[in-house]
């Protein structure tokens, strides 16, 4: 039995060889009943394979013999006025059920033309036993700028093969970028072709929700054009970006998200701004604490910070492994602007060895206690944030070189589509997310907060503070 039988995989046969069969006599008749049976189960096969045209084809020939060309005009128009009808009138079910399934079909045929030479030239094809054998194109189901291909990997591959080769598949098949992900089975790998791109346009800031959802706070959009929300129970979040970037959008957002939580005093806002509070000082209103030129105080506030988070975690001992945030106890954001300021930049060894000591506690305890940090920094280097695998989630905005993208994200997040290298700076505020335990980064952007909006929502939704130590307005 050849070997080429238990691989996986569509099976290019070589070339055939002409060998001369030896010539057996048969009647005319049974000659031409053989022919003729042969192309009937041919035919047969093409019309069950190829229903969705051979069925339609049938209907209008019928009509056309039945009705002239009035029948297969008058369902043409039927068949258009009941479409525009059903989109117009719910348009989600009509992309669901009426156009993306239409869509997906004409696609399909699409990719499997060009399929055997992109796997070949991508290097996804594997010679065996004298064959050629391709992965199995299974399926093409389409979206809102987006296709999925479910793809049959042959026998010994991985996704992340495919992930390694995406830009190549992205050129060959003309789209803007390609994404492997692992199927439900594990013979299958999920490719994402992205034709066009949503978070092009600048995005506005988003509806403040009425009471926050911390497992889903609304921050922006993702590349498939649906919302995303960004989960903050159970996580420290680390973004990271180059000048320009966008991470004052990260922050605002997120302050937005929960800014119906900072009036009802469910939620306080700490923050830390190194820079005298260029980033965060206009919406200093929405911070219950507030630091930025004492580097003291901002030491003091980390400390208390991690304070709290111990002695949290003290009174939940034994009673719950999640902290639900009330009024007495609310949730607790550390919003800190420019982290390797303190962490490494800072000139004052002790009060630099104060804060990594606070820091570590409270990115290690915090998270199950509601107490949460949210930093920015510029420079992803280990010596500059030591513990920056202490924040499970991690968003890397627009960065200076290919290196800092794993760097930042973790091992092979750009070989699986992290390309934060390529985004321009056209687009601010554009990132990918990366969760721990999900080997998929997520494109998202996140909305743009201009200073008149940072104000009006500091206004609508501030309470009391403290800045640098100093209570202001009696606020305790």
């Amino acid at each position: 039995m050849p070997l080429v039988n238990v691989i996986r995989g569509d099976r290019i046969d070589p070339a055939p060889i002409n060998v001369r069969n030896p010539f057996i006599r048969i009647p005319l008749w049974l000659a031409l009943t053989l022919w003729t049976i042969k192309a009937l189960a041919r035919l047969a096969v093409v019309l069950v394979r190829f229903w969705y045209v051979t069925a339609p084809a049938a209907l209008f020939g019928w009509l056309y013999l039945r009705f002239g060309w009035a029948g297969p005009v008058g369902v043409v128009v039927l068949v258009a006025v009941v479409a525009a009808g059903w989109g117009f009138g719910h348009r989600p079910s009509f992309l669901r059920f009426g156009w993306w399934p239409v869509l997906s079909r004409f696609r399909r045929w699409l990719y499997r033309r060009n399929w055997h030479a992109a796997m070949v030239t991508a290097r996804l094809a594997v010679s065996f036993d004298q064959h050629t054998v391709l992965p199995v194109l299974r399926r093409v189901r389409c979206a809102s700028g987006v296709d999925v291909v479910t793809v049959r990997m042959v026998t010994g591959q991985i996704p992340d093969d495919f992930a390694k080769v995406a830009e190549r598949l992205a050129h060959t098949f003309g789209v803007r970028q390609v994404k492997a992900t692992p199927g439900a089975r594990p013979d299958v790998v999920l490719l994402h072709l992205f034709r066009g791109d949503p978070l092009a346009k600048l995005l506005r800031p988003l509806p403040v929700p009425a009471v926050p959802e911390f497992t889903a706070l609304p921050v922006g959009r993702r590349e498939d054009g649906d919302g995303y929300d960004l989960r903050l129970f159970g996580t420290q979040v680390l973004v990271v970006g180059a000048t320009g970037s966008g991470k004052g959008s990260v922050i605002w957002s997120v302050v937005r998200s929960l800014a119906a939580g900072v009036t009802s005093g469910l939620v306080q806002l700490w923050g830390l701004d190194p820079k005298g509070g260029m980033e965060l000082g206009m919406g200093a209103p929405m911070f219950a604490r507030f630091a930025r030129k004492d580097y003291a105080a901002m030491a003091e506030l980390i400390e208390e910070a991690a304070t709290v988070a111990k002695d949290r975690a003290g009174k939940l001992y034994g009673r719950t492994r999640q902290h639900t945030p009330t009024p007495d106890e609310p949730l607790i954001v550390v919003v800190i602007d420019e982290l390797a300021n303190l962490t490494a930049y800072l000139t004052d060894r002790q009060l630099k060895d104060r804060i990594k000591a606070a820091l570590s506690i409270l990115l290690s305890q915090g998270r199950a206690v509601g107490v949460h940090v949210l930093a920015a920094i510029q420079d992803p280097r280990k010596e500059v944030l030591p513990f920056r695998d202490l924040f499970p989630t991690r968003i890397g905005l627009r960065l200076a070189e290919a290196a800092q993208v794993d760097l930042v994200l973790g091992e092979g997040m750009r070989d699986r589509g992290a390309l934060c290298d390529r985004i321009p700076q056209s687009l601010p505020g554009v990132g990918f997310v990366v969760i721990d335990g999900d080997p998929t980064p997520m494109r998202v952007r996140f909305s743009y907060l201009t200073d008149d909006e940072i104000r009006d929502m500091a206004h609508t939704y501030g309470r009391l503070r403290v800045i640098d130590g100093e209570v202001l307005d009696g606020a305790a």
